[in-house]
């Protein structure tokens, strides 16, 4: 990517940004003369400063990556950033310093407990392994990638949950800690504004970076983010659909990083990520058996409820066996990973006969899942070690 279309996107960045901060702060017409004085002052020292600096050997350009028009030494690009930031911080400023119905101290304490960050790494890690293992090599798109996808995107994942939950949740004995956040209604809006504005950036970056295949993947991942939960189209209320949404969730932040990477695709691949779909669908499946009744007293469908705690239970069972039994066919080591479904398989199955009135009792089961989930990284690690080192 050149450095002209990286500033370009931090240019787009910093805009959008300011709009949307001055809309939250409620701004009035900024002081064009101060920002004016400031901005020439930005610009100024640019200048003087990148030309001292690149004429010491500090650092320099591949001429091949800039557009050659150059004030002093200093490529015109590096003239994006102090751009930016006079465009964007007038409104931040206006911000942070407004009266606030919603103190901001709180409100980053909610976004923390809401974006549960127990589970951080299960969508940070599938796009790091994925990027790593395709470009050998650690590069700012998979720091940048694996930031988003750890942080931001889980808080719009489970921000967005939590905000439109909200009716259910308060019926939900186990909302309020590890298994998320229980909202009040003051805190909704600005959640979702927060979600917006920390997500906003780093999508745009990869879209820039990237291919129009990468936006493809980009487009899905995030309409899936949104569909879940969003009034109007409430994926998470619709059975089955629920399911295959929550799986895309944890598997597309993998396809993104393949198409940004320009991975080849095989068969081994695709066995690996239908397996990887799988294991999300029975993950999701198992997960909603445990809210059948508090889900029904609100009114709110799901896999669950569609098919009784026993059923749904029985079907986790099934895929989870289906994606062990899938790895068996992938390249080697790929096999070695069909051992993961085994601690999924044995924590599900005390609960075949479960019924619907005591479909609480596997939420023992979905606490041991959520550390399963390390433990199972652990083996895939392992694993993807095993493969780096074979197949270089």
């Amino acid at each position: 990517m050149s450095y002209a279309l990286l500033s370009a996107g931090f240019l787009v960045v910093a805009v959008l940004g300011g709009v949307l901060l001055a809309r939250a702060a409620g701004a009035s017409r900024p002081v064009l003369p101060a920002v004016a004085v400031a901005g020439a002052a930005l610009l100024v020292l640019t200048a003087v400063f990148d030309t001292l600096m690149i004429a010491s050997g500090l650092f320099t350009y591949e001429e091949s990556l800039v557009s050659g028009v150059r004030v002093g030494l200093a490529p015109v690009e590096d003239f994006a950033y102090p751009l930016a930031a006079v465009v964007a911080l007038p409104a931040l400023w206006a911000l942070l310093t407004r009266k606030r119905s919603v103190p901001a101290g709180a409100l980053l304490r909610h976004a923390w407990v809401a974006s549960r960050p127990v589970s951080w790494v299960n969508t940070a890690f599938p796009f790091a392994a994925a990027m790593l293992l395709t470009t050998r090599e650690i590069d700012w798109l998979l720091i940048v990638g694996t930031l988003y996808y750890l942080v931001p995107y889980n808080l719009a994942m489970y921000g967005i949950n939590d905000v439109f939950d909200y009716a259910s949740d308060v019926q939900n004995p186990r909302k309020g800690g590890i298994e998320g956040a229980l909202l009040p209604p003051a805190f909704h809006r600005p959640m979702l504004w927060l979600a917006l504005a920390t997500n906003l950036p780093f999508l745009i970056v990869l879209l820039a970076a990237g291919t129009p295949l990468s936006a493809l993947a980009i487009a899905v991942s995030t309409f899936a983010l949104v569909a879940y939960s969003a009034p109007g189209l409430r994926f998470k209320e619709r059975p089955g659909l629920d399911s295959l949404t929550s799986s895309a969730h944890f598997v597309t932040p993998a396809i993104v990083a393949l198409a940004l990477a320009g991975a080849r695709v095989d068969a081994g691949l695709l066995i690996t990520l239908a397996a990887f779909f799988i294991w999300g669908i029975a993950a999701h499946a198992f997960g909603a058996v445990q809210d059948i009744v508090p889900d029904r007293e609100a009114g709110i469908g799901s896999i669950a409820t569609a098919f009784g705690a026993g059923r749904t239970v029985r079907l986790a069972l099934a895929l989870w066996l289906l994606a062990g039994v899938l790895m068996l066919f992938a390249p080697w080591p790929g096999p070695l990973a069909a051992v993961v479904a085994v601690p999924y398989l044995v924590n599900c199955a005390p609960y075949v006969r479960v019924s619907d009135a005591g479909s609480a009792r596997t939420n023992r089961a979905w606490r041991r899942f959520i550390w399963l989930n390390y433990f199972s990284g652990f083996l895939v690690t392992l694993i993807l070690i095993l493969f780096w080192s074979i197949s270089s």
